[in-house]
């Protein structure tokens, strides 16, 4: 969240799932009616010499909010510990390592 403020961009937390547990899950409003989702990377994708990185994949590129949404409340039935943070940036950057 820090490096986003220092870009220029917005992020908040959307939702605080468990404190030491859930998946984290960003969504990029690009303010123009369209976002992308990330959600976390498959354990396939780490360095297993430093498996405490977080890595995300995009799973919903160039759709509106509303879609998003209907996504979100699917994964939190599946996962009630999830955290979900919100980043506002008109170029879209992410601001985290993406696979």
């Amino acid at each position: 969240m820090r490096r986003c403020y220092i870009e220029g961009a917005v992020a908040t937390v959307a939702r605080r799932g468990a404190e030491d547990a859930g998946a984290i899950f960003v969504i990029v409003d690009k303010l123009s009616g369209a976002a992308d989702l990330y959600g976390p990377a498959p354990q396939s994708s780490f360095d297993e010499a430093r498996p405490s990185d977080r890595k995300f994949q995009r799973v919903i590129a160039e759709e509106n909010l509303a879609t998003i949404a209907s996504r979100m409340e699917r994964e939190i039935r599946f996962d009630p510990d999830l955290w979900i943070v919100g980043v506002e940036d008109r170029d879209g950057r992410t601001f985290f390592e993406t696979i």
